[in-house]
């Protein structure tokens, strides 16, 4: 049986220890060996976002940290370009998140928006020779807003990439501001079933959609995990409290993507305190997780919430530790 975890980390907080909102997930099959974020770099990416009032490239940006803390704690091979023109800000080798995160932050928002021509085809192009060389399978993560509008075809550039390059996906994580745009980004994810297309708007403002993205991109079939963290309860609590709400409303939708399965909630603790008091309060948050989910649209004849008490998977001597400890698992039977 095939099953999917995600771990609404701090869902059985014992304590009110907050860390940032977006996890590398702590357990993935890997699907893939090398990634490269590939950045359209032209000048209508120095164009602000009409939703998020900020320069596309700036949430570019901020969309590649957060995915970027997402990755799971696996060997990867990872790089970084930009196109249009090109660039190498971090070349392909062993993925580390602080170098990668060293090099998002290398990106330039101060460009000018005129002069700064798109030539995405073209530049596609002269990476030929670097695609081949990157290990297999392998994941290209594109972010552009799919505007072509000097030299050679975008979208036949992909084409092409496809018919030379094997076991290579081409993710694109869209800008796409104009009906061409669209349209080119949307062909380009058709070549390919395996191509995952999203909003960078999704990715910028839920970590629900992040842990989703990074989950089809990097992680393959079996069991894998998913981090949300930033739900947190009071000391000796199992209320919830607005910001654990809005993350569980996100835990919510995803879950609504799978009708017709059960839902299993495990709860676990750190190990501070009596096993029977941990017993007691991982159930009771597990149930109060529950009783929110079922208040999402969730029936909770689909829902089972276990409380298994004290967890030991991470360290309990350190505040990390028991923070990963202290958690809920959502899996489908």
């Amino acid at each position: 049986m095939k099953t999917l975890r995600y771990l609404l980390l701090a869902a059985v907080l014992v304590l009110s220890y907050t860390v940032s909102a977006v996890a590398a997930p702590v357990d993935c099959n890997k699907k893939i060996e090398s990634f490269d974020f590939v950045v359209d770099y032209s000048g209508s990416m120095m164009m602000k976002n009409a939703k998020l009032k900020k320069a596309k490239i700036a949430v570019a940006k901020d969309v590649m940290h957060r995915i970027n803390a997402a990755i799971p704690n696996k060997s990867f091979m990872g790089g970084l370009h930009t196109i249009t023109p090109n660039g190498t800000l971090l070349a392909q080798g062993p993925w580390d998140r602080a170098a990668m995160d060293t090099a998002i932050s290398k990106l330039k928002a101060s460009f000018p928006i005129f002069g700064r021509m798109t030539y995405m085809g073209d530049s596609l192009s002269t990476y030929e020779s670097f695609l081949s060389s990157m290990q297999r399978d392998a994941a290209i993560i594109l972010f552009t807003d799919g505007a072509n509008n000097r030299g050679s075809d975008f979208v036949e550039t992909c084409r092409a990439i496809y018919a030379s390059q094997r076991n290579l996906v081409i993710h694109i994580v869209s800008f796409a501001d104009t009906p061409e745009g669209e349209a080119n980004l949307k062909a380009i994810a058709a070549m390919n079933p395996a191509s995952v297309l999203v909003n960078a708007e999704d990715l910028a403002t839920s970590d629900a959609a992040v842990e989703k993205f990074v989950l089809d991109v990097y992680c393959g079939e079996g069991e894998a995990v998913l981090v949300l963290r930033g739900v947190n309860f009071a000391f000796d609590s199992y209320a919830l409290d607005a910001k654990a709400q809005a993350i569980l409303d996100e835990a919510a939708a995803v879950i609504k993507q799978t009708p017709g399965k059960n839902v299993i909630l495990t709860g676990w603790t750190d190990s501070k305190g009596s096993d029977a008091y941990n017993a007691k309060l991982s159930q009771n948050r597990a149930n109060s997780v529950k009783a929110y989910l079922s208040e999402q649209g969730i029936p909770a004849s689909r829902i089972k919430a276990l409380g298994k008490g004290k967890s030991f998977k991470y360290d309990n001597s350190s505040d990390e530790g028991r923070y990963m400890n202290r958690r809920t698992e959502v899996s489908f039977d």
